[in-house]
């Protein structure tokens, strides 16, 4: 499924009006009836002799105009639909939308009602807003939410009104929506920032839109990461799947080494390796008997010496950073790593940490000695640190907030958010598997104990994060059935694991 922004939407509209033979007003008939038919969904009224109100807010740009036919074509099915109608200015197609509404005998409104309506339909604003809303448009905004509070179901027509269309900020206020029906494809600003909290349940409706040719974002999906998951042959070893090292762990984080190491051994690796420092290895004594134990260093925290890290040369793929601390030897080893290693490096938490401050004016001369296929996997604020960029300015970059720092040093980027962003510089994939449970310490050790063994099976880097992210956010949606979001622990997604990879399988 792609996923769009505003301004890709609108050349998709354009292009679609010039080369298949349809116009403007076409597209708004095809939207209107995707929202109707959505609207009879909601109010379960399809082949019920029930007479319900519904309320259309519209705007006066196409988005309102989209309203419009809804409500003419729920009027004609014999609903009560009211349109409450906020605009001085309509484009020509939201005119003769509404033109045919009233020629139908219509009713519009000119202030919100505050009571009496079962359905809410919002298409004031649409995908075009961005910026500041003006003072009757938040009281529109809050008559709906209003409306909402009394118990009427609220759809949205393509966004949330007062959602951003392409990051899913919200200012000051915005339409708490039930359901979100993106109209030719899903936008957006329904997963960024916000806007994943208003949209509700996000819908696609097909409308016969055609994408020029072009590099659109892709939301991540069980038959896709199944693809990438190939069935093992019977007669296969160990040696077959290779050595994964993970370099992580100091005396204040000692839980990071385990979960990347457990996680590690569930994701498929022949070898899973832990390199901790030296007195701390006695904490891991056969709490994971599967997983090799080695000493990195003396002491309880990283120190850096070439010659403890070349040992990690031979390793499929390598895990660094988890739980390591801040610190110039933490950062001297990841630039040695980046520069000396050939095989494929995932670089999380403490060693980005340690690289933004240690190494901040050099990161292009680091990666420009990149030997290895690099996959790096920050939080936004880690990320802002990383690359010297303001959180508000990654934030409202939306889909593009990564692509050009890893186009420009030809690393993965996995920025982890609500919903994750995956992107090599070209390709752009969307996670939306997980949920709230995973904001707790130790979700993103998981992630990259993951990540390393899907690379040490050989996946890509991309690949890797691709389905790591997805696998790791599936396992912990599963252990949500069972312990709730306020209980979920990094444990017992890895305890999941299994169920994800065979639940996903299964959609190949």
């Amino acid at each position: 499924m792609k996923i769009v922004t505003t301004s890709q939407m609108r050349e998709a509209d354009a292009h679609t009006i010039a080369s298949q033979g349809v116009n403007g007003l076409e597209l708004m008939k095809r939207a209107g009836a995707a929202l109707a038919d959505e609207a009879e969904n909601m109010l379960d009224l399809r082949g019920k002799r029930i007479r319900e109100r519904v309320l259309v807010v519209c705007g006066g740009g196409n988005n309102g105009g989209d309203g419009f036919v809804c409500a003419r074509i729920l009027t004609k099915r014999g609903q009560e639909a009211d349109v409450v109608f906020f605009a001085e200015k309509t484009s020509a197609e939201c005119a003769e939308a509404k033109n045919r509404f009233l020629q139908l005998g219509g009713k519009i409104l000119t202030q919100m009602p505050k009571n009496g309506y079962s359905l809410v339909v919002d298409c004031l604003l649409g995908t075009g807003f961005h910026g500041e809303l003006s003072e009757p448009m938040k009281k529109a905004i809050a008559g709906i939410n209003a409306l909402k509070a009394q118990g009427a179901k609220v759809l949205a027509a393509d966004i949330p009104s007062g959602v951003d269309g392409d990051n899913g900020c919200v200012r000051e206020i915005a339409v708490q929506a039930d359901k979100t029906l993106c109209l030719g494809e899903v936008k957006a600003g329904v997963y960024f920032g916000d806007g994943i909290d208003y949209a509700g349940e996000v819908l696609r409706a097909d409308i016969g839109i055609v994408f020029p040719n072009g590099n659109y974002a892709t939301l991540l999906n069980s038959g896709y990461v199944a693809s990438l998951l190939p069935h093992r042959k019977r007669n296969t070893n160990k040696g077959d799947y290779g050595k994964a090292a993970i370099v992580a762990g100091c005396k204040e984080y000692t839980g990071a080494a385990y979960l990347a190491m457990a996680a590690c051994l569930r994701a498929g690796a022949g070898y899973t390796t832990l390199f901790t420092p030296a007195k701390l290895l006695p904490q891991y004594m056969l709490k994971a008997p599967e997983a090799l134990l080695v000493p990195l260093c003396k002491g309880t925290k990283m120190h850096f010496e070439d010659a403890e890290l070349d040992r990690l040369l031979g390793y499929s793929s390598i895990a660094y950073g988890m739980g390591m601390g801040v610190s110039k030897d933490v950062a001297k080893g990841a630039e040695y790593l980046i520069e000396n290693y050939t095989g494929k490096l995932v670089l999380d938490a403490d060693a980005l940490n340690s690289l933004a401050v240690y190494c901040a004016k050099e990161i292009d001369n680091v990666f420009a000695k990149k030997k290895c296929d690099v996959v790096i996997t920050p939080h936004v604020k880690e990320f802002s640190r990383f690359t010297s960029q303001k959180t508000s300015a990654i934030l409202e970059n939306g889909l593009y907030a990564a692509t050009g720092f890893a186009k420009k040093h030809g690393v993965s980027v996995l920025l982890k958010n609500a919903v994750t962003t995956i992107t090599d510089g070209e390709k752009i994939f969307l996670n939306t598997a997980g949920g709230a449970g995973q904001a707790k310490g130790g979700s993103g050790d998981v992630l990259s104990g993951v990540i390393a063994s899907l690379c040490a099976c050989g996946f890509s880097g991309l690949d890797a994060a691709c389905a790591g992210a997805y696998l790791t956010g599936k396992a912990a949606e599963l252990a949500m059935e069972k312990y709730g979001e306020y209980s979920l622990t990094a444990r017992d997604t890895i305890e999941y694991l299994g169920e994800a990879f065979t639940n996903i399988q299964k959609c190949e």
